[in-house]
């Protein structure tokens, strides 16, 4: 019986822990994230295409939904808890990306309370 050896899951780890400590993510809160994405055919090409390509490929869907829409929500509530209204220099976008892709693993495993949290209004900050 033999060790299998993946080097391409072992770059890709790699990849999100480097893109994750450039961000200021701990690496704790990064192998969270591996945690969900190795559980997800789907999120783990998309995360080898952004690392290879820095874009989102698009293939990743729940509920109509894509990691692009979870990344313009992230970068909707940055603004909104800015209170800017629009981006600003110091809006770090690969950090929202990372955190797409770890909204995106919840949302695969709760569709319904996630799709509440992405559809709830903000009050008067609306």
């Amino acid at each position: 019986m033999g060790i299998l050896y993946d080097a391409r899951k072992v770059k890709a780890y790699e990849g999100l822990l480097a893109v994750g400590k450039a961000v200021g993510f701990e690496e704790e809160w990064c192998d969270r994230l591996w945690a969900e994405i190795v559980l997800s055919e789907g999120l783990y090409e998309e995360l080898v295409y952004y690392l290879e390509n820095h874009s989102l490929a698009e293939k990743v869907k729940c509920c109509g939904y894509s990691l692009i829409d979870l990344y313009v929500w992230q970068m909707n509530r940055y603004n909104v808890i800015g209170d800017w209204g629009k981006n600003t220099a110091d809006c770090n976008k690969e950090r929202m990306v990372l955190k797409a892709f770890y909204d995106m693993a919840l949302m695969q495993k709760d569709p319904e309370g996630f799709i509440k949290k992405l559809t709830e209004g903000r009050g008067m900050d609306k």
